[in-house]
């Protein structure tokens, strides 16, 4: 097959030019300088008064704006994340953006009842399962905090374990303290054939949150400490949303997320200079009306383009962000716009690592259809910002001369270049509908929700995902079990 050629120009959304970005980052710096924030682990407190910071009589403490120059330069302009067979699958770099789901769901739609239960256990496995034989979905979370896990201390440690043995994706995961994160660094490097293994070939990131406005409690800390001394790639997002965690104003909100964020940049670069940080504050809305944080609002979708802006302006970090979530409460034409809104915005932003694919009401429910309906968004996404390649193939003088240049002209489906170039020079759904009404009517007549309904339950019951050695699924079980 002939190659169609690579796009010269490609779309891209921006929001901030340099300006406005330097205003954001000097009102972040003076939230830092001025106001100050409670930090509450010991041991980070200790490496940031000794760096020059400054605690007042309340306990806030002041931290100077070079702390935070010096942490930028330190920090890795990109982060490589592989898969669990060693491959190189997530280079975080460029604005090469890639999807993955989010975590702790309280509810789930039964893929089977249609109903919306509480999330166990067994629905980590299947999301996971069911990522991993999605092509346009790159990285799992857990999508469920299980009801039948009761211990807190246990059920980061179980919901890791299951996507381990489900998938062999990367995988972005929550801990609640250095000690189960401990025990799933310990898997990891299980995976890995040890701990040397891990660090070069790291296949998981850590999500850990500050409290706004402006506190960082003892175990958010312990978990950050313990990423940098081990290299484990983290994201250190905070609460910042408008009108809640932070001002209404999104300009405010911004700046004191990436005041809090940068915070955590700097004792992350204390603690392990050089180790890999993803920068970007969750700036979403908390709803006025309904006291909830928005996660179809297209507030949220505007702030992540601005910090991916304020990446290429300023800090060269790679970015987290998030798309394909809803505040629909079921998989319906809100959960869809909303979904898709978010996806194609993420994309056009040139976010890196997006999260959240597959939410419904707010983040508390998880749902298997949204998760197969966002693969086919993306790719639809993916195939408008690729843009336009402009080459003599593909400009098809040729092709134009030998149909229509002749007398009498014919039409360009029977032709060579037709058939050489259909499969790259058009998007192909696999789930959205395009078929006349009659073979739509013969099929079932089955909306978006029946198809990808249909399509989870064929993945779960056909797709095989390629297992660890049974030695190192018995020691994860031991792990698991570890106190």
């Amino acid at each position: 097959m002939k190659p169609m050629g690579i796009p010269t120009f490609q779309p891209r959304l921006k929001v901030l030019d340099r300006k406005q970005a330097l205003a954001i980052h000097n009102a972040a710096l003076e939230i830092l300088e001025k106001t100050g924030f409670k930090m509450e682990h010991p041991g980070a407190l200790e490496m940031l008064t000794g760096a020059g910071c400054r605690v007042l009589s309340d306990g806030r403490v002041r931290l100077p704006g070079y702390l935070v120059e010096d942490a930028l330069k330190s920090a890795p302009r990109q982060i490589a994340l592989h898969d669990q067979k060693g491959n190189k699958t997530m280079p975080l770099v460029d604005g090469n953006p890639f999807y993955g789901t989010g975590s702790d769901a309280t509810f789930t739609i039964d893929v089977e009842t249609g109903q919306r239960r509480r999330a166990v256990l067994k629905d980590v496995a299947d999301f996971a399962t069911v990522i991993d034989a999605l092509d346009n979905i790159s990285f799992n979370m857990s999508m469920a905090n299980p009801e039948d896990v009761p211990e807190i201390k246990d059920i980061y440690v179980q919901v890791f374990a299951e996507m381990v043995k489900n998938t062999n994706k990367p995988l972005v995961f929550i801990a609640d303290s250095g000690r189960d994160l401990a025990r799933i660094y310990d898997i990891a490097c299980l995976v890995c054939g040890g701990e040397e293994g891990f660090q070069q070939r790291p296949f998981m990131l850590n999500y850990s949150e500050a409290i706004s406005p402006l506190r960082f409690p003892e175990n958010v800390m312990e978990r950050l400490i313990f990423c940098a001394e081990k290299k484990i790639p983290i994201c250190f997002p905070s609460g910042a949303n408008a009108g809640g965690g932070s001002p209404i104003t999104l300009a405010g909100a911004m700046a004191l997320g990436i005041a809090e964020n940068l915070v955590g940049l700097v004792v992350h670069q204390m603690a392990g200079k050089g180790s890999p940080f993803l920068f970007g504050p969750n700036v979403s809305t908390l709803d006025m009306k309904h006291s909830i944080v928005s996660y179809g609002c297209p507030e949220w979708s505007l702030t992540q383009a601005a910090l991916a802006d304020m990446r290429d302006e300023l800090y060269g970090l790679p970015v987290w962000a998030y798309a394909g979530a809803s505040d629909a409460k079921v998989m319906d034409a809100q959960a869809g716009a909303e979904a898709m809104f978010s996806i194609v915005t993420a994309m056009l932003s040139r976010c890196d690592l997006v999260h959240d694919v597959a939410f419904l009401e707010y983040g508390f429910t998880s749902s298997l259809e949204m998760a197969v309906m966002a693969d086919e968004y993306i790719a639809m996404s993916r195939f408008f910002v690729d843009g336009i390649p402009v080459s003599d193939e593909t400009l098809a003088l040729d092709a134009i001369h030998r149909v229509a240049g002749q007398e009498p002209s014919s039409i360009f489906l029977m032709d060579d270049h037709t058939y050489e170039h259909f499969m790259q020079a058009q998007f192909l759904p696999r789930l959205i509908d395009r078929s006349r009404h009659d073979a739509w009517a013969e099929a079932g007549s089955l909306d978006m929700y029946r198809r990808c309904n249909v399509e989870a339950r064929r993945l779960l019951a056909e797709h095989e995902v390629e297992q660890k050695p049974e030695t190192v699924l018995k020691e994860i079980d031991k792990v698991i079990k570890r106190n």
